[in-house]
């Protein structure tokens, strides 16, 4: 049987992390976290820190050298071309580690978790794709509790992705987290039962 990689996306606060928490634990899974290569994509060293403190000054870093997100996010989110900028910057990075890691597995399935998949260009790196979605309030409501942000914080960020429903139309399976954990753990039993070819 071919290799399944699952390209695990879907919008900000959809629940991606509760199902590759789930198909980690379930399934014993290898999760690779595009989050987590983002965030060492930026450590103290990089290059990638440097080009940002070079273009939006010393001010960027914490007093320990760190990346400050918060104000980084204040900028990214409300300026598209700073934002694509940015994602210039991480994006190969990120690319090259899930790859590398893909290299390294020899499990017979794996999950790419890569919040920006499509945004980002990366359907490449999958066999299927599996898109989280939620109706918008719920979206909303789970990153302004998640980030202690506000309403209109939100709705700017959401705004700064894909539509989540344009991601439900270009997947493999789509996982509908409007309801609770039991009925999102089914619909994923169900989906890790069925190999699909995701539509191009």
């Amino acid at each position: 049987m071919a290799r399944r990689i699952i390209g695990l996306t879907g919008g900000i606060a959809t629940g991606k992390s509760s199902v590759a928490a789930y198909l980690e634990s379930q399934y014993k899974l290898p999760i690779l976290d595009a989050d987590i290569y983002a965030r060492d994509a930026v450590k103290p060293g990089s290059v990638a820190l440097a080009s940002i403190a070079q273009r939006y000054g010393a001010e960027i870093l914490l007093a320990d050298g760190n990346l400050d997100r918060k104000q980084l996010g204040n900028i990214v989110f409300n300026d598209e071309s700073e934002r694509t900028w940015l994602e210039g910057q991480i994006h190969p990075y990120v690319r090259e580690q899930i790859l590398a890691a893909q290299r390294q597995l020899t499990d017979p399935i794996v999950v790419a978790v890569v919040p920006l998949l499509f945004e980002a260009k990366m359907t490449d790196l999958a066999t299927e794709i599996w898109v989280v979605v939620c109706t918008d309030e719920q979206q909303c409501q789970r990153l302004m509790r998640r980030d202690s942000i506000s309403r209109s914080q939100a709705k700017t960020r959401i705004a700064s992705q894909m539509p989540v429903i344009e991601k439900a139309h270009r997947a493999t399976v789509v996982i509908d987290n409007n309801s609770d954990l039991t009925r999102l753990y089914n619909q994923v039993d169900q989906a890790m039962n069925v190999a699909s070819t995701p539509q191009t």
